[in-house]
């Protein structure tokens, strides 16, 4: 739905007359003109992520969906609805979290700009949900090397794979920070390979490559002559096993990794994010301090590179062992 919001309001006539109406949901086109204005307004120029944008759409679109099945007008929804949507949700406590969330946010919007009197999600309380561990499986050292070491190197797509493979790993990238790299993204400084990864939020975060990343990288560029400095960094291929001038997408490394780890026979739940839990964990196993550790990964937040540590795990195996009975 974000993509047709977009679109909406780029063409405001469209918004009101066309078949993009259609995308908009009915509560907002039946309170009229200026809450559709409102409304586009909120998606196309408050939040400027994609995928925030994108999830709010979802989050939005079924809330008033639910609305209109049950007859309820824009200025008619009260806070007693908003709880009663909520409590019946099914999905999982963070969903449910996130859907409150952009209900909350986008009736603030409609108050500010005076489409409603005041805000009926403002009062609602959502699930309780404390992490204090993250979801993301961890592979030990030894696994992630037999999948780095099991990757053909005698090929320029097993290159690509390894040196992408090896730059989430050992700089606790995300995945779409390292799709999102262009050639010069990837540049020396004194004698020493760094990466410039453009994270969340649009910050830049310069790391220095690990000598492992860095022989990876330097074999991938010199097997693809990839010496744009505008290119992307990682490419796919086209049918003839050429670098396309494309960049990867992000489900094309999932899709890739997914491969990659049933190949080596890594557990089916191995994906994007598991290199970097398992190289802030290898970090911090070996003496790595939490502080250091954050500032790697470009986390706001101490709390949230302590959810990707998992050197307790270990330490609680060995202490459940001692139960001997």
């Amino acid at each position: 739905m974000s993509e047709a919001l977009v679109e909406a309001a780029t063409r405001p006539s469209i918004a009101r007359t066309g078949s993009a109406a259609m995308a908009l949901p009915a509560v907002i086109v039946d309170a009229g003109p200026v809450a559709v204005e409102r409304f586009l307004e909120f998606f196309a120029g408050s939040i400027a992520n994609g995928r925030t944008r994108a999830a709010y759409g979802r989050a939005v679109g079924r809330f008033l969906s639910w609305c209109a099945a049950r007859g309820l007008g824009l200025r008619a929804i009260a806070p007693l609805h908003v709880a009663a949507y909520i409590r019946t949700h099914p999905g999982s406590a963070p969903t449910v979290k996130q859907h409150l969330a952009a209900i909350r946010v986008l009736c603030d919007w409609l108050v500010v700009h005076q489409v409603l009197p005041v805000n009926p999600a403002a009062a609602v309380r959502g699930p309780k949900h404390v992490v204090t561990k993250g979801a993301t499986p961890v592979l030990t050292p030894a696994e992630t090397r037999a999948l780095l070491d099991g990757i053909d190197a005698g090929s320029l797509v097993g290159l690509r794979d390894r040196a992408l493979l090896s730059v989430m790993v050992y700089s606790f990238a995300r995945v779409s920070a390292v799709v999102g790299m262009r050639r010069q993204d990837y540049f020396l400084q004194g004698t020493r390979g760094w990466l410039r990864l453009h994270e969340k939020g649009g910050k830049r975060h310069d790391v220095p490559a690990h000598h492992r990343a860095e022989a990876a990288v330097d074999a991938y560029l010199v097997a693809g002559e990839v010496e744009d400095a505008k290119a992307p960094l990682f490419q796919s291929v086209d049918r003839s096993g050429c670098l396309s001038g494309r960049s990867l997408t992000r489900r094309g490394v999932l899709a890739m990794i997914k491969r990659r780890a049933a190949a080596a026979g890594l557990p089916t739940s191995t994906c994007c994010h598991t290199f970097r839990a398992t190289g802030i964990t290898a970090y911090l196993s070996n003496g790595g301090t939490l502080e250091h550790a954050q500032q790697i990964a470009g986390h706001a937040s101490p709390r949230t590179t302590k959810l990707y540590d998992r050197t307790a795990d270990t330490v609680t195996l060995d202490e459940i062992e001692r139960i001997v009975i």
